[in-house]
């Protein structure tokens, strides 16, 4: 860890306002939850005493804050693994990821992720949380995602996402045709049995999927999906709940099933298909400088399109 002690004078205007929304006002750069953790761990004092977060102060004060950063960070390896940017400015990276990556560093994949491609490339990214990177996509879910490049940036974007202001939408290929679109409102933890498996259970954090069909098929379904809620796993544990998997879920599409109409061409596509058919199309967030809406699309990529293809020449020849 760096430590780093940071004085504030708290200005007048301030004054009326509780410890917790001073401090936050005072340090942009860090968010709010983790403010409130140091005033309670007593990291943050006021004219060398510790109040508590709801305390008001008067303007004037004196606030220490000792600062303790994580720099594991910098520990992880620098990898020059290609990057697919699709915008870049002071505070935002968008990128394209592609299916076979893994976004974050763990058990079994200590380098060659995302992460330490971006350490590579941004070198100063280890100044920010998780090097930026503050939502996930699965090693093979394809598309859209942000990176914070300042620390303030992160906050920002936390923020948004927990307000649930930021617009992710996924375009999927699911079993099963769908007669229209929907919503599906499930809590989403951890699986009780399997622990490497998300499930729909009593008790789980709430998760809310909006779907509509783009297109149907005999037995298959092309459909968009909007994330109002970021659980792990989340549209591929939704759609199997309601009994219409993604195409190719090693661990949530069950043994495949093939009716008996469709031809042997299909069933060898489906059957062989290497990953969920999930991409990450299209995000839409707010600029966490000047607020300016802004948004990006990604195209499906070949193998998703090539499954779409295979299923339109099924459409036609049953035709």
């Amino acid at each position: 860890m760096n430590r780093e002690t940071l004085t504030l004078n708290v200005p007048a205007d301030l004054g009326g306002k509780r410890l917790d929304q001073v401090v936050s006002i005072l340090c942009p750069q860090h968010s709010r939850a983790r403010l409130q953790t140091w005033i309670r761990a007593g990291r943050i004092s006021v004219d060398g005493r510790n109040l508590r977060q709801r305390d008001i102060l008067q303007g004037g004060e004196i606030i220490t804050v000792n600062v303790e950063h994580d720099t594991s960070e910098a520990s992880w390896s620098r990898d020059a693994l290609p990057l697919d940017i699709l915008h870049a400015d002071e505070s935002l990276l968008i990128i394209n990821k592609p299916a076979g990556l893994v976004v974050h560093p763990g058990a079994g994949n200590p380098d060659h992720t995302l992460l330490n491609a971006l350490l590579y490339h941004y070198p100063e990214l280890e100044n920010v949380p998780r090097a930026g990177i503050f939502q996930r996509l699965d090693k093979d879910t394809s598309g859209l995602m942000v990176i914070a490049r300042t620390p303030e940036a992160h906050t920002a974007l936390v923020e948004q996402m927990r307000q649930r202001a930021i617009t992710r939408e996924y375009q999927a290929v699911v079993a099963g045709r769908l007669t229209a679109g929907g919503t599906v409102d499930a809590p989403v933890g951890r699986h009780p049995v399997n622990r490497k498996q998300m499930a729909v259970i009593a008790g789980g954090r709430a998760a809310v999927t909006h779907y509509r069909v783009i297109k149907r098929y005999p037995v298959h379904s092309h459909i968009l999906c909007r994330l109002e809620t970021g659980r792990t796993h989340q549209i591929r544990v939704h759609m199997a709940h309601i009994r219409h998997p993604v195409i190719g879920d090693p661990v949530y599409g069950g043994r495949p099933r093939f009716p008996r109409q469709v031809s042997e061409e299909l069933r060898e596509i489906l059957a062989t298909f290497p990953r969920q058919a999930l991409h990450a199309s299209r995000l839409e967030l707010a600029h966490p400088d000047s607020g300016a809406t802004m948004s990006w699309e990604s195209p499906l990529p070949e193998d998703i399109r090539s499954l779409l293809t295979a299923l339109d020449a099924e459409e036609n020849r049953d035709g």
